[in-house]
């Protein structure tokens, strides 16, 4: 029917599918087919899955799907000396096409391997370049944080990408997401693109990230701004820890806790990595936290490279997002919108990180059923540089006063 869905392998021999239009699920192997679950939920949804490999084709329901011939190149390439492993994955034909380097989040994964935007772009005809971060899947070194070092990897990646592609190459950008948001205007600054998209990134500091989830979260929770300043206390305690590469400020941490272990507020407070360090005592930070000793910049600004950045921009951010709260980011972004440059800006209301919709349990805990309708069109409307539709699902949309 014209539609577009990955296939692709999950965890346990399951198998994971989002769509274009953002729905998607899980398969699971049923005798000689595949059942499906809703989103994330793992609650039936009828579906039925038939393949056929040898034909390339696939029974998706009551829709017939033909296998996309995408053209896939295996690669590697060095970066600070150290041997990273990518791959370009293209439309299929010779035509010429945009190219979109993917970077990463914080995970910890393979992108060759989790990474569905490397086939769902191409299938729609913008050609994907992805690679394993530093430390993860089938690249060297070990795993980090430092922005400077990764953004300077995407450099290398950008390099790469240009070299395999050629001719076919019309124009390059970056899609940082989540953490990626603040490695990509940094790398996008190093060297020459001709677009950038952040999803679901920041533009304050990985601290005020931490001060915002606090807030958003124990404000979602019903708490007020009293309880919510004494939640802060705790994250800037546990900030200090952090930022110290998990050796200074644990006595004061100590303290803080002392004074309100015993609030009826004090199990709700979360925050980005606050949690992580709440949990522990002060010999576990000292021993077992040391393995969060990522060389995070915690206290890094990344407005004056936003400033800095001279190409167009989109921003997607979710209304949602617990983790990284989208509320003063989205207020800096109309900043530097009204100042003249050139960023569009897109807020999904109902997504959450990952540009994820959700159903909210009892406990107040959630589970994503699916990808926001509108993210993925609107990813690649923006990659080929075409003018923006009117609308792309409920998102709130805010467009540079001259579009380029």
């Amino acid at each position: 029917d014209g539609g577009v869905i990955d296939v692709a392998a999950a965890s346990d021999g399951a198998l994971r599918w989002p769509g274009l239009d953002g729905a998607s699920g899980e398969l699971e192997r049923d005798g000689d087919h595949w059942a499906g679950t809703t989103g994330w939920t793992g609650r039936p949804d009828g579906l039925t899955v038939r393949f056929d490999c040898a034909a390339k084709t696939m029974q998706f329901g009551e829709r017939s799907g033909q296998q996309i011939a995408l053209e896939t190149r295996e690669t590697s390439f060095t970066s600070h000396g150290t041997r990273l492993v990518g791959r370009l994955v293209m439309p299929p034909g010779d035509d010429p096409v945009p190219i979109v380097v993917l970077l990463h989040g914080a995970e910890f994964a393979s992108a060759r391997d989790t990474n569905s935007l490397q086939r769902m772009l191409p299938a729609a005809g913008v050609g994907a370049f992805v690679y394993d971060k530093r430390g993860t899947g089938a690249s060297g070194d070990k795993y980090t944080q430092v922005f400077s070092l990764l953004a300077d990897d995407a450099v290398a990646a950008l390099a790469e990408t240009r070299r395999m592609a050629g001719a076919r190459g019309t124009r390059f950008g970056f899609q940082g997401p989540s953490q990626g948001g603040w490695i990509a205007p940094l790398a996008a600054t190093r060297t020459q693109v001709d677009f950038l998209i952040v999803s679901f990134g920041l533009a304050v500091s990985v601290a005020d990230e931490d001060r915002e989830a606090i807030a958003f979260q124990m404000g979602l929770k019903g708490y007020g701004p009293d309880v919510i300043a004494k939640a802060q206390e705790i994250g800037a305690a546990t900030t200090r820890i952090f930022a110290s590469g998990m050796s200074d400020g644990i006595e004061e941490l100590d303290a803080v806790r002392a004074r309100y272990r015993d609030e009826p507020w004090y199990k709700d407070v979360y925050g980005n990595y606050t949690h992580l360090i709440l949990g522990m005592t002060a010999d576990e930070i000292r021993t077992k936290g040391q393995v969060y000793r990522f060389g995070t910049p915690v206290h890094y600004d990344p407005m004056p490279t936003l400033r800095a950045v001279d190409v167009p921009q989109l921003w997607a951010l979710g209304g949602q997002d617990i983790d990284a709260p989208a509320g003063e980011t989205a207020r800096r972004i109309k900043g530097l919108i009204a100042a003249g440059q050139p960023i569009t800006l897109a807020v999904f209301p109902k997504a959450e990180h990952g540009m994820t919709e959700f159903e909210t349990a009892p406990d107040g805990s959630r589970v994503s059923t699916r990808f926001t309708p509108g993210y993925f069109r609107l990813l690649i409307d923006y990659a080929k540089g075409a003018p923006l539709a009117s609308a792309y699902g409920d998102a709130q949309i805010t467009r540079p006063a001259t579009t380029k």
